[in-house]
């Protein structure tokens, strides 16, 4: 009889996931030991950065106490006997929440990023030193009065009292991980031409026209193959209309004259007693297409919707009969925020402390750049102006020529260091007209490569001078140079100060006389009911050209010849209306003494916020409320006259059909959960690209507002042209609608579903904070440590709500209204304010998003101003004292 034994197999099955159990179960516990120790230090070292709110902290430098109170958004009001002591502080406090930020930035305006990150920035280097903002910067604070001065001097030293204290990953997490990368980095001491060079960045931000002088440049020689000079250029005048004035309105429509002073305003410093005399002047962690596409993301991304809207309102025509002021700049998103939000207060204002004003900053620059003090608030919005010029240049060697005659080019040698990598010398040479920069950029390098089509007209390269013994005209070397305001020493980094203690027009005035770059449009409004508007800025006068186009540098009467005089900018005061309005649009109308520009915004916000202010005031006195829902308005006037347009066009099926009815009933608002705003803006993203860009010779499609009108016009104009496309077998414009909502249609499908009222336009319009370094490593651990989102958002490009994106690429949005504030003269406490992140640069701290869904859902809070609001509402006290 035997005995049935078990079948090996199944114990040693058994053991064996015995075993694996036991090794899994180890492993695991090994990866969780592994990740507990990992989020303890990864904990430790984001915490350890974070600053230091309660309490009381002694400080080399002070001369007495500061006391630093922040809110529940982290956001502080600094109060100080001195002014040495207030900007020290502003400095410090600074640095506590944004120092990665700060020491990034200057590394960007210097062209130095390659210090930080190695061999990919080189190129972005070499462009940005050979604009040469650093330098700039440099000679400014050379130009300083001895007061101004010493408010640089001290925010620097405030900065570099944090630095003392801390150090590597102590100052940021950013630092932890650069560290990886680059462990011999270790930030430098602060300067004052730290904190000027970044009006340089700002500069850069708002430029004006050169980019679109440049394409249409380029666009011209590719019109001029096969095609007529009088075709060509009337298709340019097409693609790049002028201002609608008829339709659209202008900033002031009529000139004021005021007996206003402009006599420089006299300040005095409890540390210097001097004067200021302010006299009115004439990682591969970035990836870009191109050299000035990676400059502009470095500062701020140059995208659709850069611009602004601000305005000011009567007492007139609101509830409390003190005037409102309104402000949103539109910029490129960023995280953290370009701007930061302070209080700066001298404990008693005096002569020797003149300060008590809040608003918002750029962490790296003392004093306020927008905002308000006990008398006066005032808002920005770019101005439009053209301050840039192209010019082609007639080299020879080493030299140009001028007037039929060769010049010596300047030159100057600089060292790009490198993040382990070699050194690189930089030769960097300049004409007249400004610094070389073709050679550095597809586009300038291509322009100077076949110059004649491109440039201005008469000035042609066959009336170069060539003299006796240089090369014929067509094998002559040209190269691009560029002329810009902001490369000419200036004041702006003076005009701060003196706007943050104006007390009335005429010293808003003299302020605005100090801010020349970037130009701005300068909206005021008083406790004494009055408002204004100044045109600031340092506006050239031109020679024969008008900078639509590049102009021949060899020929000096295409030089600029000087600057608009101050006093004939245009201002307003107190206007009839009762309101005044800056969106950038056009200033005023063409009978305008001086040439300002032809590449203004084209009006749309400006129009559409006129026009809801005086339905507003028609219903009733107009409220702080009224402001605040204004400035998230979303109509898109596109959008309109597509709706209308789909009208008489027969679309093939069902869900297409159904995607048009949105349309029928659509109110025309960019909402976040409207179907029929997803649906129109997928339509007008298609329908732009059948006209334009799926040609067998492609046209431009950047700039949503130019190409609001050129649409508009065309469809006013069934036969033109344009709307025969081959490529697409389209001959006609209800052909080329029809085309565009079908493949309209097909995309959002894609993207949402075939459920049509179920898409959303804020999903697909949704924005992704992204960190302006690190934040696009492409290391997806690192980036989830520092990126936020995506969050749904409305509104759209040349909207009011500004929230631009970029026809054919993607609905995402890139550029925000980075702020948005609206100031109630009758009550300063009542003021409401948000800004796209929140107060700190520090990935996980509280304040790092905390303002975010604000943002997007339009949502603005009170801000306190008066001592006893400030005290009432603040969450947090750190008390600086001087050391020993």
């Amino acid at each position: 009889m035997t005995t049935d034994s078990p079948d090996p197999a199944p114990v040693a099955r058994t053991s064996l996931r015995g075993r694996i159990g036991r090794i899994a179960f180890l492993v695991v516990a090994a990866v969780v030991v592994i990740a507990v120790a990992a989020a303890f230090v990864v904990t430790w070292t984001i915490q350890r950065s974070f600053p230091q709110t309660e309490g009381t902290l002694p400080l080399d430098g002070l001369q007495a106490q500061v006391t630093v109170q922040r809110d529940d958004r982290g956001i502080p009001t600094i109060t100080a006997e001195s002014t040495d002591d207030l900007f020290y502080a502003q400095g410090f406090v600074h640095a506590q929440d944004r120092f990665f930020e700060m020491d990034f930035r200057r590394h960007v305006t210097a062209g130095r990023v390659a210090e930080m990150f190695g061999e990919s920035q080189v190129a972005t280097d070499a462009f940005l030193r050979t604009l040469g903002w650093r330098v700039v910067a440099e000679a400014e604070v050379e130009a300083m009065d001895e007061v101004t001065l010493g408010y640089y001097e001290a925010y620097a030293d405030g900065v570099n009292a944090y630095l003392g204290s801390r150090s590597g990953s102590e100052l940021s997490l950013e630092y932890a991980v650069l560290g990886i990368q680059n462990p011999d980095y270790a930030p430098e001491p602060w300067e004052p031409a730290d904190s000027v060079a970044w009006l340089k960045a700002m500069a850069w931000d708002l430029r004006g026209n050169v980019d679109d002088e440049a394409a249409r440049s380029l666009l011209a020689s590719e019109l001029a193959t096969g095609a007529d000079p009088d075709s060509a250029q009337a298709t340019l005048e097409q693609l790049y209309p002028p201002y609608p004035f008829d339709e659209n309105p202008v900033i002031v429509p009529q000139l004021s004259t005021l007996e206003t002073g402009t006599e420089p305003v006299v300040f005095t410093d409890d540390a210097h007693d001097g004067e200021m005399q302010q006299a009115a002047t004439t990682i591969e962690w970035q990836e870009a297409s191109d050299v000035i596409e990676a400059a502009s993301l470095l500062v701020g991304d140059v995208g659709e919707g850069i611009g602004s809207n601000s305005w000011v309102v009567s007492g007139d025509l609101t509830e409390s009969g003190l005037p409102l002021l309104a402000n949103d700049p539109h910029l490129g998103a960023s995280l953290p925020s370009v701007w930061y939000q302070v209080q700066l207060r001298c404990s008693e204002v005096t002569d020797a402390c003149p300060f008590d004003v809040g608003g918002f900053s750029f962490s790296g620059l003392p004093g306020i750049v927008i905002g308000h003090n006990q008398q006066v608030a005032w808002g920005f919005t770019n101005l439009t102006t053209d301050v840039t010029d192209l010019y082609v240049e007639r080299l020879e060697g080493d030299q140009y020529w001028r007037d039929g005659v060769l010049v010596p080019l300047d030159q100057r040698t600089e060292t790009i260091e490198v993040a382990g990598g070699d050194d690189i010398e930089l030769t960097i040479r300049s004409t007249v007209h400004g610094p070389l920069i073709s050679g550095l950029t597809d586009d300038f390098t291509a322009i100077a490569a076949d110059p004649e089509p491109g440039l201005a007209a008469g000035g042609s390269t066959a009336t170069a001078p060539t003299g006796e013994d240089a090369d014929d005209a067509e094998d002559a070397e040209y190269a691009v140079s560029l002329r810009w305001t902001a490369l000419d020493p200036g004041t702006a980094a003076t005009a701060i100060f003196a706007l943050s203690t104006a007390q009335n027009f005429d010293d808003f005035r003299v302020a605005a006389s100090l801010f020349d770059v970037p130009a701005q449009n300068l909206v005021y409004a008083d406790v004494e009911g009055n408002i204004g508007y100044q045109a600031p800025g340092r506006l050239p006068i031109r020679g024969a050209g008008d900078g639509w186009m590049p102009q021949p540098g060899w020929d000096s009467r295409y030089d600029w010849t000087g600057f608009i005089p101050f006093e004939e900018l245009p201002m307003s005061y107190n206007p009839q209306s009762g309101y005044i309005v800056t969106a950038n649009n056009a200033i005023v109308a063409d009978d305008y003494p001086y040439f300002l520009s032809r590449d203004w915004d084209y009006g749309y916000r400006a129009d559409r916020i006129e026009h809801l202010i005086e339905r507003r005031a028609a219903a009733g006195p107009l409220t702080a409320q009224d402001m605040r829902e204004i400035q998230m308005d979303s109509e898109m006037w596109i959008g309109k006259r597509l709706a209308s347009a789909m009208d008489d066009v027969t679309v093939t099926g069902a869900g297409t059909r159904d995607a048009v009815d949105l349309l029928r009933s659509w109110d025309a608002q960019n909402t976040v959960s409207s179907p029929a705003a997803a649906y129109a803006n997928v339509l007008w993203s298609n329908l732009v690209r059948n006209i334009f860009a799926e040609r067998e010779d492609p046209l431009p499609i950047e700039g949503h507002g130019r190409l609001f009108t050129v649409v508009g016009d065309l469809l006013d104009s069934p036969a033109d042209p344009l709307w025969t496309n081959p490529t697409l077998g389209v001959t006609s414009m209800n052909e080329m609608l029809a085309v565009s909502a079908e493949e309209a249609y097909d995309e959002l499908v894609g993207l949402q579903g075939d459920a049509v009222n179920a898409w959303r336009w804020g999903d697909l319009h949704a924005i992704t904070l992204t960190s302006d370094t690190l934040g696009s490593s492409g290391i997806a651990p690192i980036e989830m440590l520092f990126n936020r989102g995506p969050y749904p958002v409305g509104g759209g490009a040349s909207v009011v709500n500004a929230t631009g994106w970029d026809l054919g690429s993607s609905y995402a949005t890139t550029t925000v209204p980075s702020m948005r504030m609206v100031v109630d003269l009758a009550d300063l406490d009542s003021s409401t304010w948000i800004h796209l992140t929140g107060a700190s640069g520090h990935a996980f701290d509280e304040h790092y998003i905390d303002q975010t869904d604000d943002w997007a859902a339009g949502v603005q809070k009170p801000w306190a101003f008066s001592p006893a609001a400030v005290d009432a509402a603040t969450r947090h006290t750190l008390v600086l004292v001087p050391a020993g």
